[in-house]
């Protein structure tokens, strides 16, 4: 685990929305959604999920981590695609995810290829240099802007030197269009209610170290969403 001993500093803050919870709200918001979180929202998700998975593109014998993994579509995806000789981690605080992510994992006999961790992202318990890559879907903009420096700090850390990390997250790479305007504005309005907000990825990427391989964005309900690959700078 790393202890921060003086907080990382982020040029793009004054542009983004501010999280007006705390992560013990947070936990019980998403321990309360757990049961019916894949017909709220999961669906809406899938299409750029999968997208971010094509792009992150995992091998057979890997060590994957995904952060943020709720009900484990993704992990169980990754776990398919690591083979009985790789291993998939889960990071998430919600106990109510994570017993979701268990009953799917072993419906489908892979509970033994994932490892599945209550905890915060911003203090990961891995050791420096031992996943080749890292997977966050809508997630990474749930975080107080300051955290997320910690949380890609901490990815930088986790990373081997030749690891890449893909990021799907509600985009304000570029001005947001009308959509992305009024939804900024209904989150600042009713935190509690849409919790997430559109984050600049890319700045936050290259600011805690990394590289931009490939970034694609699409459109969901005419929110901007964008999937960005990075890797950590030489």
């Amino acid at each position: 685990m790393t202890f921060f001993q003086t907080m990382p500093t982020l040029d793009v803050e004054p542009d983004v929305a501010r999280v007006n919870r705390s992560k013990a709200e947070a936990r019980n918001y998403y321990n309360s959604i757990s049961t019916y979180y894949d017909a709220l929202a999961a669906s809406s998700e899938r299409k750029y999920v999968n997208i971010g998975l094509e792009m992150l593109a995992v091998q057979e014998g890997e060590h994957v981590l995904e952060i943020g993994f709720g009900t484990g579509q993704a992990l169980m995806q990754i776990a398919q695609s690591t083979g009985k000789s790789g291993h998939v981690y889960g990071v998430d605080i919600s106990e109510g995810m994570a017993q979701i992510s268990r009953e799917k994992l072993s419906d489908h006999g892979i509970s033994k290829r994932v490892s599945l961790v209550l905890g915060d992202a911003s203090m990961l318990p891995f050791s420096t240099g031992s996943v080749e890559a890292i997977f966050i879907s809508f997630t990474l903009e749930l975080f107080h802007t300051m955290d997320i420096a910690h949380v890609l700090e901490e990815c930088h850390r986790a990373l081997k030197s030749q690891g890449r990390i893909c990021i799907v997250s509600l985009a304000k790479d570029e001005p947001l269009n009308i959509f992305g305007r009024l939804y900024e504005w209904l989150h600042n309005k009713f935190p509690r209610v849409l919790d997430c907000r559109p984050i600049p990825v890319r700045a936050l990427l290259h600011q805690s170290g990394f590289n931009i391989r490939e970034y694609r964005k699409e459109a969901m309900w005419g929110l901007p969403v964008s999937m960005t690959l990075a890797a950590p700078a030489k």
